[in-house]
């Protein structure tokens, strides 16, 4: 059995995994748009189906569930990242899915502007924590010996937002322990799932 074939199975099990609800997501679009409403402001974010169709599926499952809606940004680190997904305003850990396959090979990079997934050190890790680069950050792409993070999406209006959520103090968030974490919480209001355009 070779690499490819290896690979393309994975695919297909990874798939499968997910489930039926991402499938039912405006299936037929490969771009499909978000819009981000936090407390600073709205940006809209192109998804890219075609090149990372496993943790976009994923992504829009927890999108049109509503589970990201109210939750916090909360890993701040200024010319680095901006991450969420993961709590609650009260700091209560979300609910995760299981675990979905590594796509950082896909050619999309770690540049400004783009979303992409968190994980641990697993490579395979990621469940529904993403963050935004806020600058390239070349050193979260993929190489000849190790895995990347993986990029699904952009920013295509008003990136500019994400200088302002990157600009907000941070300290240690004392219950937690956490580091790089808003003085003043950053809010997740929603992400709205938006229509389909037409060609």
């Amino acid at each position: 059995m070779n690499y490819r074939h290896l690979v393309r199975t994975a695919l297909l099990c990874c798939a499968l995994f997910i489930g039926q609800a991402s499938a039912s997501i405006q299936p037929d679009n490969l771009f499909p748009r978000v819009k981000f409403v936090t407390d600073k402001g709205e940006m809209v974010v192109e998804l890219n189906r075609m090149r990372a169709p496993i943790t976009v599926d994923n992504f829009l499952t927890y999108v049109a569930d509503g589970s990201y809606n109210n939750t916090l940004f909360h890993r701040v680190i200024n010319d680095f990242v901006v991450q969420g997904g993961g709590f609650t305003t009260d700091w209560e850990e979300l609910p995760t899915g299981e675990s979905i396959f590594n796509e950082s090979g896909n050619g999309l990079q770690n540049r400004f502007g783009t979303i992409a997934m968190a994980r641990m050190s697993d490579p395979h890790s990621a469940k529904r924590q993403f963050y935004f680069n806020v600058k390239d950050n070349d050193t979260l792409n993929p190489s000849s010996r190790r895995w990347g993070y993986t990029v699904f999406g952009e920013v295509i209006e008003n990136a500019e937002l994400l200088w302002e959520l990157m600009a907000v103090e941070t300290d240690t968030h004392e219950a937690t322990g956490y580091s790089d974490v808003p003085v003043e919480p950053l809010i997740l209001r929603r992400i709205e799932i938006l229509p389909a355009e037409q060609p």
